[in-house]
């Protein structure tokens, strides 16, 4: 039923490890929104973190399927792709957005939008 089985020794070690270590590295991406305080702080935890484990996860399935088949499978290269390209900014348009909201609601612990210096002649 499963092709699984007919993975070298070599290649399942690699791909439960590449899991493991992806899975893990998720975890603690997800712990971190759960445990830092401030939304500021939170963004970093879950974009770097979770952005890891995916590859890392990705990284194991590319290894399974070119043993297991002779090819590469392009799609998991699509999604590495992706979550490279479209975490980072999602990560700048949420802090812009909480930074602006932060300002509109004049908050003390934000930091003020510098004012443009005035030449003087």
């Amino acid at each position: 039923m499963s092709h699984l089985t007919d993975l070298p020794p070599w290649a399942a070690i690699a791909v439960c490890a590449l899991l493991l270590l992806g899975a893990t590295t998720t975890l603690v991406g997800s712990l971190g929104l759960l445990r830092l305080s401030d939304f500021y702080e939170r963004l970093h935890a879950p974009t770097i973190a979770t952005s890891g484990g995916t590859i890392l996860i990705c990284l194991a399935s590319i290894l399974c399927f070119a043993v297991l088949q002779g090819r590469w499978v392009f799609h998991e290269l699509l999604i590495i792709f992706f979550v490279t390209v479209t975490t980072p900014v999602t990560l700048m348009l949420l802090g812009q957005a909480a930074l602006y909201r932060d300002r509109f609601e004049e908050r003390q612990d934000v930091p003020r939008k510098p004012r443009p210096a005035l030449d003087e002649e």
